[in-house]
């Protein structure tokens, strides 16, 4: 503890009526000019405003003050303002307690004397343990300029362009052949209907000639280590089985295979297409490399291959069916998760009959077709014939908004719902019947396209659909889907026989949520989605600092949404690696290495990974730059060792016995 004899300022906030109307604050700073080291107490409408602010400076070079005490709201909304007018007042920003009067005494205290008598003693409390504080300096640790972008979709790529143009090195790490994510199967864009590729392709290949992106396609993030600043982020590389220093794109080996024909499921193409064992994933691939899939190659299966792939390629000499997975670190300062998402699988709602009838379809299904780069050509076809459906009815809220699955609304299937809608009419001149519960449509552009919908003479039905079924009541249902739903407009159920259906199935997290989730140390929503520090102040902040979250791996969103917080997360990344380095906050453990009997307890209960063992002095010992301040390894040491600066034993104590005087 400090030498210095305390000098403390009281200052009460009336918060406008929020404190002053239930709590009698003129008789609480006269109480507070009785207590111990006590020299200034006053009153102040608004403490935090300027001249609030002015009023604490000034009595701070007038009166000598070296502690303040200042009685008014949340410390999470102006401790950081109270602890900024000391440090320029000239003393030290620690030298300062924050007592909260409002929610803890105005706003839930109706009575007056009893709010008047709790703030009271909160007051005490603060004048307590503030006596006890001890002066603290903040450290700062050097941070690197590198960012990491983990996927590759819309969001990793234009969060990896911002980065990139402000002259940060990127490395932006793929999991997929090609970036591109979801949005490079789309045909086009609601509620503008611009072509997809045409927006995305410049991106992607933006992305592969900025000199400052290192792109790392066909990789995945196995490990992060360090701290904010100085993050080492673990790459495993999978094989391709082709050079890619050497490979041109050409095609030649695709060509060149033994297998004449494609025959396997081309994945890009939600299986409706097909592919060979050596493929490019689509025509507008970022890197234009291809790739050989060993499960399907005979050369992996037999190993008594003709190899004509490799005759095809000639003298570039690009297979490579020797390759292995590899393993490369990259030291970066700032990580930022576009990892996106998974639609909802349809099977699981087994009353839509996907999987069974096969003119069923789920959304991305019916991109594929539509786009002109699909299995297609960008023709509605039915599975079981080839003909163009003449009815096609489309169910909303597949999976969301649902009790048994998803309770939230997945935000942009009414939209793609509407975009299917209007693709299909125009292509096939099909009857369209569009089945929602409430029609959505709140952004720019959004409702004024649903209304172009209703002109060309869709047919909306509201109302939750019960089952799609093949049973025919009646001769038209015969040979037929059938749409079975209740019509609340109508106020009666209904039965719509269709040639095809297609599901609007909803946004969910990815399955390996929990394992990302784990090795970046965040948490999630109740959703699964990645969860943010906070929904209005902190949308893409993390609650591990130097991490940031952009995309639909936040929540379900639409793609302006998701560029804006991709740039968002972009400009935090830049903005915490601009100054070259991080300032720490004090209040962190620290371990008595007298006390310390190396029993590891702390370890494994620390949620940063910031304790760990001296094998040398046989003691731990807290990494600053990870430790967060939550103080579980101070509650948890058995010896006592563990202590936390700012909420030392001494202060606690004293605050207790001030609170309980």
């Amino acid at each position: 503890m400090t030498e210095e004899e305390p000098r403390i300022g009281v200052y009460v906030c009336d918060c406008g009526t929020n404190i002053a109307g239930v709590v009698d604050v003129p008789s609480i700073v006269d109480y507070a000019k009785g207590l111990k080291g006590v020299v200034v107490s006053k009153e102040y409408k608004y403490m935090c405003s300027t001249p609030g602010q002015n009023m604490i400076k000034e009595d701070v070079s007038k009166h000598g003050l070296n502690r303040l005490v200042v009685a008014s709201c949340s410390p999470h909304l102006h401790e950081e303002t109270f602890r900024k007018a000391m440090e320029e007042a000239g003393g030290n920003p620690f030298m300062f307690q924050m007592v909260n009067i409002r929610e803890h005494a105005s706003w839930v205290t109706t009575e007056k004397s009893e709010a008047t008598g709790k703030a009271r003693a909160l007051i005490t409390a603060g004048v307590a343990r503030v006596a006890r504080h001890e002066p603290l300096e903040r450290r700062k640790v050097p941070v690197r300029g590198e960012v990491a972008v983990i996927g590759g979709g819309i969001a990793g790529i234009q969060a990896a362009l911002t980065a990139a143009e402000a002259g940060r090195q990127v490395y932006l790490v793929e999991r997929e052949p090609s970036i591109g994510g979801h949005m490079a199967k789309f045909d086009k864009t609601f509620p503008t209907l611009d072509c997809a590729a045409c927006i995305l392709t410049p991106k992607m290949t933006a992305v592969k000639s900025n000199p400052n992106i290192a792109l790392l396609s066909y990789s995945e993030v196995v490990k992060v280590d360090g701290y904010v600043g100085n993050f080492k982020v673990t790459v495993k590389r999978k094989p391709r089985y082709i050079d890619e220093d050497k490979c041109v794109g050409c095609a030649a080996c695709i060509e060149g295979c033994v297998y004449k024909e494609a025959k396997f499921l081309n994945e890009f193409d939600e299986g409706l297409g097909k592919r060979k064992p050596i493929y490019l994933p689509f025509p507008q691939a970022v890197p234009q490399i291809v790739l050989i899939d060993p499960n399907t190659c005979i050369e992996f299966k037999t190993h008594n291959c003709k190899k004509s792939c490799v005759d095809a390629c000639g003298d570039r000499k690009a297979i490579n069916f020797q390759q292995k997975e590899e393993y490369m670190v990259l030291d970066v300062g700032t990580i930022i998760v576009a990892t996106g998402f998974q639609t909802f699988d349809p099977t699981r709602a087994t009353n839509y009959g996907y999987g069974r009838y096969p003119n069923v379809f789920t959304s991305l299904e019916v991109e594929r077709m539509l786009a002109s780069n699909g299995p297609t050509g960008g023709e509605i076809r039915l599975r079981n014939n080839g003909n163009h459906p003449k009815t096609i009815g489309i169910i909303h809220c597949v999976g969301s908004r649902d009790e048994h699955y998803n309770k939230y609304c997945s935000k942009v299937c009414c939209m793609y719902s509407l975009k299917m809608a209007h693709l299909a009419k125009e292509r096939t001149g099909a009857d369209i019947y569009d089945f929602y519960i409430d029609m959505r449509t709140p952004g720019k552009g959004y409702e004024e396209f649903y209304q172009r919908l209703l002109d060309e003479g869709v047919n909306f039905v509201r109302g939750k659909v019960a089952e799609v079924t093949d049973l025919a009541q009646t001769p038209e249902e015969e040979g037929k889907l059938v749409v079975v739903a209740e019509d609340t407009l109508l106020g009666a159920p209904r039965r719509v026989p269709v040639d095809a259906v297609f599901l609007s199935v909803a946004m969910e997290p990815r399955r390996d949520k929990d394992e990302i989730r784990r090795m970046l140390n965040m948490s999630c929503s109740q959703e699964g989605f990645f969860a943010e520090r906070h929904p209005k102040l902190a949308p893409v902040a993390t609650v591990n600092e130097g991490i940031y979250i952009a995309g639909t791996c936040q929540g379900p969103k639409d793609i302006p949404e998701t560029v804006a917080q991709a740039e968002a997360a972009a400009a935090e990344a830049i903005a915490i690696t601009s100054k070259g380095y991080i300032t720490l906050e004090p209040n962190l453990a620290y371990v008595d290495e007298k006390l310390c009997s190396g029993c590891q307890i702390c370890i494994p209960l620390c949620s940063y990974n910031a304790i760990e063992l001296d094998k040398e002095k046989k003691v731990v010992v807290v990494n600053d730059a990870l430790c967060k301040g939550c103080g579980v390894c101070v509650a948890a040491c058995p010896s006592g060792a563990s202590h936390q600066r700012l909420y030392e034993d001494e202060q606690i104590i004293e605050e207790v016995r001030g609170l309980l005087a």
